[in-house]
């Protein structure tokens, strides 16, 4: 089949080229509408079930709303994990669901088990509510909103300058609005400001002096805030509609609502009781800025599997066409744009592949002699890249640091090296006549033909394992795997059609085959070693025994982590408070935070924004006492107080240590915090999660954990979930005394509710809405003793004290409660620095096991990055060694006997002997992308090794001798193997060497590669020969027919 595929090639030579344009033409436009990201998108399936219930506190969530919701959602098909937390005023359930499940499948899953949870939810404590379709990368653009003058804190009043509540108002109503109209934007979370609300702000005095109950003030706003519809009537031939409109459309229609008569007759209104005024919500959440105290800040979340580029883009284009229609002195800043880190990933990636292109090249060049035939092969380097794009996008992949940054284009043009090599050759030797040329080539192609598709195959079939992958890993890496196995593919037909048939019309008028000074150099020198290696077998078989076994006893030291961290150009700083800190100190503290670091790294940071606590939709659960500070960076040249990130981190980690005590911090990145957090519910590299019920020994267990990990080497930001700490004033109803008065509990919880604020309605303002609540002015509710007197109405019309009708008590209670699996959990984390992953892990492990922690009843569970790096390695053991059965499959379809097949096959352990030094030299753990690359390493190895006993089988085959056929084998052989070898490696060394932007995750693969083809070249060349001549004299016949 490979052969009549190259001879109709070359008679249809014009059938061939137009399909080759043909294709260039759909790659161009495949490129141009291929989805553009950083990294892949590695959050699994999960949907968000949010439920806000601003009265209750952790306990009463978990009670009330969490469990109905984790429990309705158990039996759900598909699903992989239910996990929670719960907190004051929220409750956030994640369902996970089994990866390749349809994300609005699963969406319509949740949606009909809902129904059943709202009905086990008490009506007043919450709606449960899904969150936004986005993921771990869906927050592409973030930025602030604000007015140049603000207000003063002291006197907000004033006119001509902006409050925090007409910025929110801004964004909520008009920037927001607008930017939802973006395609790919699913959702526009905003953060810090004042939501505006109408608030009633009683005074209990008065209410006490005129004998009104609260819940009479209840009724009379919601008697007075409605329309109604009354039909039509009909006048004159006309319909006429009938609209009753009652409304309120302002602060003076609800101090003229009427709640009660005095004896006399005169009304009393809601002016009689209290102000009316525009106030605040209660916030759970607040941004600063550049240590300049509170701002406003919106993200743009972006739609799942949407392109991230053109997403950000599309925000910012429309950022732009706001700005100009914003009141004189608002201006949106960015702060954090997705686009910059893709930019410079995705330029790192063309950087390297552009450079690797060039050395390929030349390495041609210098080592075929011939710049036709150079040229001709480098034309496979864009023509496979276009067939790969095509099929990227109908597999649905995006261009991104993993799918294209690990194509080497060296290994993209190994099969049409090898035939352009041989056809050189040959047309050299025989020096056909012009009606000949075709055939000759014809026969020079199929001659090599066959090796090379099977060996192309190996390489292709090499990628099986990585296919394997599930989850985090799987979705990293199984877009390189699909795009090198596509460029491979693609490279393939071309190399058995397009090459033949253009080296008929590049080699027409003849050609010169000449060595170039490097090749007759490396052949001078190899003609000796290669008869000393022959001569003295024993010697040359237990040299390379000897290195293998020395890679192997290196290997257990090089550690192991699950991928180098890519560089985001940011910094996720995670700060936090006791659980007791109120939102004001929280932010006063993290602009402490803001300034020192401003002051100290100016030349390292570009600027720093904060969010505290929980935005709007709280998709991040944050409480008042945590804060995510993001520091962008400026670009390392212009550092001056480190030279890299991990001593950058350091040395900020000591100036807040030294200058805002009171507080830990944690670092990571943003992105990376965001994946960590929803692929596992932690932010940190190790997690160690504690599961039982009682909360106070969960606490004792963790703060046990706490102290052994910090003892363990290499141990950073170690922390365990603030589960206790939360000051509670409890209002505990006496039932005694309630039914004393005739008084029902009820009555008294409206009242504990209008201290925070009780929603009675809205107020609209053209298409705008607005909460109406009302809430007891500051100075009753400002302190216990102001509490106990809020008076409760009873059914005679007296008034009694709040003190005399419960009991007020300031306990200590759970700040957070995690759940998992339907089991309480807390979680201790820690991030792993200047050490390998799982050397900490099994350290942290023995330590854990020698000092008891648990009680009975309890069990560990590690989490985090580990957590993914022993699944990924758990499967890698699996597939593997079937990806390298199968490769020995082939190897024997090729030559049909195992004794060839074997010694072949001795070109995987010699190659992954140079991956392991390699690694060694460069001080680099084990990771999966090093194991992407010895699997890719694996299969370059089998080339060289295929196209050399091939030739040197068929010259046995022809009749020559064992030794002659072996000797002339490798020395017509040198040329092709090194320049597979040397193309491959070349491709290669831009991504080892580069330090830009991504180059982290790139470097161990390439690393591994350079280093294998050098031990796999040597033994290509020297052990393999040694060995089949040992082999073949002892069979005294070919090994192969």
């Amino acid at each position: 089949m490979i052969e009549r595929l190259v001879d109709f090639s070359i008679r249809n030579r014009a059938i061939v080229i137009f399909a080759v344009l043909l294709m260039g033409a759909g790659g161009l436009r495949a490129a141009q509408e291929l989805p553009i990201d950083a990294v892949p998108d590695v959050t699994n399936v999960q949907v968000q079930v949010l439920t806000t219930a601003p009265a209750l506190g952790p306990l009463e969530v978990e009670k009330f709303i969490t469990f109905p919701v984790e429990t309705v959602m158990s039996g759900l098909p598909r699903l992989e994990e239910v996990r929670s937390v719960s907190k004051f005023g929220l409750s956030a359930v994640t369902i996970v669901f089994e990866e390749g499940t349809d994300i609005y499948f699963a969406r319509q899953l949740v949606a009909e088990r809902l129904a059943e949870a709202r009905d086990a939810i008490p009506r007043s404590y919450g709606m449960p509510r899904m969150g936004p379709i986005s993921t771990g990368l869906g927050e592409i653009y973030q930025f602030t909103v604000r007015g140049d003058p603000m207000c003063p804190e002291d006197d907000p009043d004033i006119d001509d300058c902006y409050t925090p509540m007409e910025l929110r108002t801004l964004l909520d109503w008009y920037i927001a609005y607008q930017l939802r109209s973006v395609p790919g934007v699913v959702e526009v979370n905003t953060f810090g400001g004042e939501l505006k609300t109408y608030e009633v702000q009683l005074d209990p005095t008065r209410l006490t002096a005129l004998d009104i109950p609260l819940a009479d003030v209840f009724d009379a706003i919601e008697r007075n805030n409605a329309n109604a519809g009354g039909a039509y009537i009909q006048q004159s031939g006309e319909q006429l509609l009938i609209r009753g409109e009652g409304l309120l459309s302002g602060i003076e229609d609800i101090r003229q609502i009427v709640v009660a008569e005095r004896h006399e007759g005169t009304p009393i209104t809601i002016a009689d009781l209290g102000e009316v005024a525009n106030a605040p919500m209660v916030r759970q959440g607040a941004a600063t800025a550049e240590g300049q105290g509170e701002t406003v800040v919106a993200m743009a979340m972006m739609l799942m599997g949407a392109n991230a580029r053109e997403v950000a883009r599309g925000v910012e284009t429309k950022l732009a066409e706001i700005q100009p229609t914003l009141p004189a002195g608002v201006t949106v800043e960015a702060f954090y744009d997705r686009t910059d880190l893709v930019d410079r990933t995705i330029g790192t990636v063309a950087t390297n592949l552009i450079e690797g292109g060039v050395l390929v090249v030349v390495v041609l060049l210098l080592l075929l002699g011939n710049i036709r035939g150079g040229l001709l092969v480098a034309s496979v380097i864009p023509l496979s890249m276009l067939g790969a794009f095509i099929a990227m996008r109908v597999a649905g992949l995006s261009g991104n640091l993993m799918s294209l940054g690990a194509i080497d284009f060296g290994l993209i043009v190994d099969g049409s090296v090898v035939i352009v090599e041989n056809v050189v050759r040959v047309l050299n030797d025989r020096k056909p006549a012009a009606g000949a040329l075709r055939p000759t080539v014809s026969e020079a192609s199929v001659e090599v033909a066959r090796p090379v598709a099977f060996a192309v195959m190996i390489i292709m079939l090499v990628y099986v394992p990585v296919l394997s992958l599930r989850g985090v890993e799987g979705k990293m890496f199984e877009p390189m795997a699909l795009t090198v196995v596509f460029a491979l593919a693609t490279s393939l037909v071309l190399a058995l059609t397009w090459i033949p048939a253009a080296c008929t019309f590049v080699f027409r008028k003849g050609v010169a085959e000449r060595k170039t000074w490097l090749i007759r150099k490396i052949h001078a020198r190899y003609v000796p070693g290669l008869e000393r290696s022959l001569t003295r077998p024993g010697r040359t078989v237990w040299a390379a025994i000897v290195v293998f076994v020395l890679s192997l006893g290196v290997a257990p030291f090089l550690g192991a982590e699950f991928v180098p961290k890519l560089d985001e150009g940011a910094i996720a700083m995670h700060a936090i408070r006791l659980p007791s800190v109120s939102l004001e100190e929280s932010v006063k503290a993290v602009s402490r935070v803001e300034r020192a670091l401003l002051e100290h790294f100016p030349d390292e940071i570009e600027n720093v924004v904060t969010k505290t606590g929980r935005p709007e939709v709280a998709t991040d659960p944050m409480g008042v006492e945590l804060s995510d500070v993001i520091i962008m960076l400026a670009p390392p040249s212009a550092w001056t107080a480190a030279t890299t990130k991990d001593e950058l981190l350091e040395a900020m980690e000591q100036v807040l240590r030294d200058e805002v005590p009171g507080q830990r911090f944690s670092f990571s990145q943003p992105i990376e915090m965001r994946m960590n957090e929803l692929i596992s519910g932690v932010r940190s590299d190790v997690a160690v999660s504690v599961y039982g019920e009682d909360l106070d020994a969960l606490k004792e267990v963790g703060d046990d954990l706490v102290r052994i990990l910090q003892r363990v080497p290499g141990a950073a930001d170690v922390k365990a979930e603030q589960s206790t700490g939360l000051p509670v004033l409890r209002i505990q109803i006496d039932r005694d005394r309630i039914a004393r008065y005739g008084i029902n509990a009820s009555d008294v919880l409206d009242a504990v509710a209008a201290m925070g604020g009780k929603r009675v309605g809205e107020v609209f303002e053209g298409q705008r809405r607005f909460a109406l609540q009302i809430r007891y002015r500051e100075d009753a509710r400002s302190s216990i003793e102001a509490i106990r007197r809020i008076p409760i109405a009873a059914p005679g019309g007296a008034l009694i004290p709040l003190g005399q009708l419960a009991a007020l008590t300031v306990e200590e209670g759970p700040a957070q409660i995690s759940r998992d699996r339907i089991q309480r959990r807390l979680t201790v984390e820690a991030n792993v620095r200047g050490r390998d992953l799982a050397g900490f892990v099994s350290e942290a492990k023995a330590a854990i096991e020698r000092a008891e922690v648990l009680p009975a009843g309890y069990f560990l569970e590690w989490g985090g990055q580990f957590k993914n790096l022993q699944e990924a390695t758990g499967r890698l053991a699996v597939a593997v060694p079937m990806a390298l059965l199968l490769i020995f499959l082939l190897l024997f379809m090729t030559y049909g006997s195992v004794t060839p097949a074997l010694i072949v096959y001795l070109n995987v352990p010699f190659a992954a002997t140079g991956g392991i030094f390699a690694l060694l030299l460069r001080g680099m753990p084990f990771s999966i992308s090093a194991g992407v690359g010895f699997i890719a390493l694996f299969g370059i190895a089998v080339l060289n090794g295929v196209v050399l006993i091939s030739y040197v089988l068929q010259l046995q085959n022809e009749g020559a001798s064992v030794d002659d056929a072996v000797k002339r084998g490798a020395l017509t052989r040198l040329r092709p193997v090194l320049m597979t070898a040397s193309v491959a490696a070349f491709g290669f060394v831009p991504m080892a060497l580069s330090t830009s932007a991504g180059a982290e995750v790139q470097r161990p693969l390439a690393t591994v590669v350079i280093g294998g083809l050098v031990t796999s070249t040597l033994l290509t060349l020297f052990v393999l020969p040694t060995v089949y001549a040992s082999v073949a004299k002892r069979e005294r016949k070919p090994l192969s027919t």
